[in-house]
């Protein structure tokens, strides 16, 4: 009933879950424990509401152990370790022709970190940046905000962070062409891809009235749009409806948003992974 293999999640996921300064020992075997979490990422259960029974093949946790053990390992950035470790590891899967760039809000009904409320969705969010390549496998996401931030709330320092993560898995980001739609037509935007040495390719916003063949140049040569690029964006369309197929990730009940975001890493390795294992067994 897993997600993934065994045989999957203890080549690429259980050597990132034992780190930490002193480490920690379990009762039972750390792949049912991965497979019990993924559970609960598929679909979007109470962590209460876990039917651990059907994980464990002889001590069986009950569902607050099952947390203990996400919690810790969000707490050590396992999650995400693994996901720089894949991404590392198969470059070779990824069409890096051209990037996109994408905000999400999604509702939050247990209120905590980084939730705000925001009037389009009448409710309160978190606000999250997505990175996919040109086939719409998601490559990094920000640190999530209040919900009534747009997206270029504070896009410098989180488009740093965004760039951080994909050097830390090997990607070259120098003349990388992204695409963005008129929400990102900002000049703080386009410095931020600059500070990169990525091309942006923003759709003009009417609102700003811009004449885009004036704005100034940077690293990448004068600023024009391409329409025809423009069009790739649409696969970020693919990577929404992948992610909606974890039902944790369509409403946010974490409270922690170090936990929220490890379900995505986790979310992003499963997808990836996936993609990986159509060609080449693993």
């Amino acid at each position: 009933m897993g997600i993934l293999s065994k045989s999957t999640i203890e080549k690429w996921i259980l050597p990132h879950l034992t780190v930490g300064q002193r480490g920690f020992e379990t009762t039972v075997p750390l792949t049912e424990i991965v497979e019990c979490i993924f559970y609960r990422l598929k679909t979007g259960c109470q962590w209460r509401e876990l039917p651990t029974k059907e994980f464990f093949s002889n001590k069986v946790l009950n569902w607050n152990s099952v947390f203990y053990y996400h919690n810790k390992w969000s707490k050590l950035g396992c999650w995400q370790k693994v996901w720089i470790d894949l991404l590392g590891e198969h470059l070779r899967y990824l069409d890096l022709s051209s990037i996109e760039i994408d905000g999400s809000h999604t509702p939050a009904k247990n209120g905590g970190d980084a939730v705000g409320y925001q009037g389009r969705k009448a409710c309160k969010t978190t606000n999250s940046l997505f990175i996919t390549d040109n086939q719409g496998v998601i490559l990094a996401m920000s640190t999530p905000q209040e919900g009534q931030h747009h997206d270029l709330f504070e896009i410098k320092a989180l488009f740093r962070e965004i760039g951080d993560l994909l050097k830390k898995a090997g990607i070259n980001l120098d003349g990388l062409f992204l695409n963005a739609d008129p929400g990102f037509d900002s000049n703080s935007f386009r410095e931020a891809c600059a500070e990169q040495s990525i091309i942006a390719n923003v759709k003009p916003h009417s609102r700003n009235q811009t004449d885009v063949t004036k704005i100034e140049p940077y690293k990448s040569g004068t600023h024009i749009f391409d329409e025809e690029l423009y069009r790739d964006r649409s696969v970020i369309e693919h990577s929404n409806a992948w992610i909606d197929g974890f039902k944790a990730l369509l409403v946010r009940f974490e409270f922690s948003v170090r936990n929220w975001m490890a379900l995505h890493f986790m979310a992003f390795s499963v997808i990836f992974l996936r993609k990986i294992n159509k060609k080449t067994k693993v």
